[in-house]
């Protein structure tokens, strides 16, 4: 059943908003053509298989 919302006090919703991060992706060395390099832990594969080219 549907219940009206309630309004949320500033300090609730500012403590769930800085909770709520990003973190950054967790980078795993791969060798491509005989260079290695650090990419993002799931997009592994790809590099491996050559879908993705690595920059720099």
């Amino acid at each position: 059943m549907a219940v009206p919302k309630r309004r949320t006090s500033r300090s609730n919703t500012r403590h769930r908003r800085a909770r709520w991060r990003a973190t950054a992706p967790a980078l795993v060395p791969v060798t491509v053509d005989g260079v290695t390099y650090r990419v993002p832990q799931h997009l592994r594969r790809a590099y491996e298989r050559g879908l993705l080219r690595p920059e720099g």
